[in-house]
C-alpha cells in the first residue's frame, strides 16, 4: 500500500537512500546489543539536517522527531516538552501540524497534557499511571481501595536466554538475562505470581536488592534508574491449574483455577523490553479491559 504524499511548502521531501545490498539494516536487537540508539521505524532522515521531515504525511513525520527526542532522552519522563510554537519553530511546520503530531501522541500515551501549564512525558512513577498495565480489580471496590501492592521478591539472578525467552526479546539463544520471581499481595492476600525475563545489557545493575529496597512501580525503576521506559504490551490471557509452586505462593489449593497472562512490554520503536508470566488469583478479582 502506498501512502498519499502531503506537500507541505516550507519542508523540503527528499528522496529516501536505498540500503546497499552489502550492508543490511541491522534488526533492532542487534543496535540494541551495539548501544546504537533506536530511532522510530519510518523516521530516517535524509540529508544533512535530522530536525528535517523526510516524507509524509506531515505530522507523522514530527510524531517521529518527537518521538526520536523521546527515545533519545531529550525530554525525560515527567519532565516538560518545548511549546507547540517552539516546535513548530523547531521542526519549520505549521502549529496545527505539531498539535496533531502531540495529539496522537498523547493518545499513545506517550505525551501528558496538563490544563494551562503544558504537555509532559507521560511517566509510570505518576499515580494515575501506576496502574495502567495491571488490569486485576477487586469484584468490590477497586485498587484504589485496597492500597497500593505489597511486593515480596522471591529471586532475581542471571542466566542465559532458552530459546523461547529469546524469541520474545529479540534476543540470541543464550544471551544474558535477567529472572525475576514476584508475588504480589493485596490487603495481606497474594493475588499475583510473576516471572519476568529482562534483557541483561539494558539492566545492568538490577539487584534483589535493588527491587526489594524500591517501594515504587517496578516500570517506574527502569525509568528512573535505567533509562528504560515501556511504552506499550501485548498479553495472551488462559485459564490454567495452579501447581504445587504457584498453589504454595498464591496460598490455594494446588489445581485452583487462575488467569494465566503472558505479556511482552516494549519501549520506543517497539523493541521488547520484557517478558512477563503472571498467575493470578480470581476468587475475588476479576480482570478487566477497556476496549475503544
Amino acid at each position: 500500500m502506498i501512502a498519499a504524499i502531503q506537500w507541505y511548502p516550507r519542508v523540503p521531501i527528499l528522496p529516501m537512500a536505498t540500503p546497499s545490498a552489502a550492508s543490511p539494516e541491522p534488526s533492532p536487537a542487534e543496535r540494541r546489543t551495539a548501544g546504537e540508539p533506536l530511532a522510530p521505524m519510518g523516521s530516517e532522515v535524509v540529508g544533512a539536517s535530522a530536525s528535517t521531515p523526510a516524507f509524509s504525511p506531515l505530522y507523522q513525520q514530527i510524531k517521529s522527531l518527537i518521538l526520536r527526542s523521546l527515545q533519545g532522552g531529550e525530554w525525560k519522563p515527567g519532565e516538560m516538552i518545548p511549546s507547540e510554537v517552539d516546535l513548530a519553530a523547531r521542526y519549520r511546520v505549521s502549529q496545527g501540524t505539531v498539535r496533531k503530531a502531540i495529539d496522537a501522541l498523547a493518545t499513545d500515551n506517550l505525551l501528558v497534557r496538563r490544563q494551562g501549564k503544558g504537555t509532559f512525558v507521560a511517566t509510570h512513577a505518576e499515580a494515575h499511571t501506576q496502574y495502567r498495565f495491571l488490569r486485576l480489580l477487586p469484584d468490590t471496590g477497586d485498587l484504589g481501595s485496597q492500597g497500593p501492592a505489597a511486593r515480596r521478591i522471591i529471586e532475581c539472578r542471571r542466566l542465559r536466554a532458552s530459546a523461547e525467552v529469546a524469541r520474545q526479546l529479540l534476543l540470541r539463544t543464550g544471551d544474558p538475562v535477567l529472572q525475576v520471581k514476584r508475588v504480589l499481595a493485596f490487603a495481606g492476600q497474594p493475588a499475583i505470581l510473576e516471572d519476568i525475563w529482562l534483557p541483561g545489557g539494558p539492566f545492568k545493575g538490577l539487584t534483589l536488592e535493588t527491587l526489594s529496597e524500591d517501594q515504587g512501580p517496578m516500570y517506574a525503576l527502569f525509568e528512573t534508574q535505567f533509562g528504560v521506559r515501556m511504552v506499550r504490551a501485548d498479553e495472551k490471557i488462559k485459564a490454567v491449574g495452579a501447581d504445587e509452586d504457584a498453589a504454595v505462593l498464591l496460598g490455594v489449593e494446588r489445581g485452583a483455577p487462575l488467569l494465566s497472562v503472558e505479556r511482552v512490554a516494549y519501549t520506543y520503536n517497539d523493541v521488547p523490553m520484557e517478558l512477563r508470566r503472571g498467575l493470578y488469583r480470581t476468587d475475588s478479582r476479576h480482570y478487566r479491559n477497556d476496549l475503544n
